[in-house]
């Protein structure tokens, strides 16, 4: 087997250092979710369900890491320390749960689940397939909590069916922007990617977006619809 470190290009080691940052953040932002939910009030089986997910999140930080090094990258993550925390707005405590819950949760980890079993596929250099192997299944289950929250949230309130529905074009605008054809990387993109580099869990930014629109008909029109919102 050909040595890890000189067999990886420099995009391999961009996609991991990034991916470190990337779980390190969301280890942070799920810790000060549980604090809403703590102060909210929320059932315990989710602010458990939350906690368990932020050890979660650090493992995948871990194991990005290990892959990185693996990877021959040297250089420490990019952790922005501003992204660290959520914000409140002058709206009830129980309205920013709600936007967090849709955004990061009901949209972010459920794209997360075909994306990530999208790169594992091809994904063949050990420590990066166990990586993805742990990261895909943890996902599948911070993708429920997501789902899980907002219904406890819609038993609450009567007005969340409608704010939702209010929020989602913007977010879904978030999304295309990110990771869809409005981003100007996935619109130049050709689709060409090495199979070294897929070997190391990485796919092209035209992906993506494929995947992000599959997931628009495949989970998140079912999934609003069953809860009385269109998209």
């Amino acid at each position: 087997m050909p040595d890890p470190v000189t067999s990886s290009s420099a995009r391999v080691r961009d996609e991991w250092r990034a991916r470190i940052a990337a779980e390190y953040t969301s280890a942070a932002i799920t810790q000060h979710l549980v604090l809403w939910l703590i102060q909210a009030g929320a059932p315990p089986d989710l602010i458990d369900a939350g906690l368990v997910i932020v050890a979660d999140e650090l493992v995948h930080s871990r194991l990005s890491h290990e892959v990185y090094t693996a990877a021959g990258g040297t250089e420490p993550p990019a952790i922005d320390r501003d992204q660290l925390a959520l914000q409140r707005t002058a709206d009830p405590l129980e309205h920013d749960i709600l936007r967090v819950a849709v955004r990061v949760f009901c949209l972010g980890e459920t794209v997360a689940v075909p994306l990530f079993k999208h790169l594992r596929e091809r994904c063949s250099e050990d420590l990066a397939r166990t990586a993805l192997d742990r990261i895909l299944r943890d996902e599948v289950r911070h993708r429920d909590f997501g789902w899980d929250l907002l219904d406890w949230l819609l038993d609450s309130d009567a007005t969340v069916t409608a704010r939702v529905g209010a929020a989602l074009p913007a977010m879904f605008a978030e999304l295309q922007h990110s990771y869809g054809t409005a981003n100007d990387v996935v619109a130049a993109d050709d689709g060409t990617m090495t199979d070294g580099d897929r070997a190391w869990g990485l796919a092209p930014p035209r992906d993506y977006a494929e995947i992000l629109a599959r997931t628009v008909e495949r989970d998140y029109r079912p999934r609003f619809a069953a809860r009385g919102i269109t998209i």
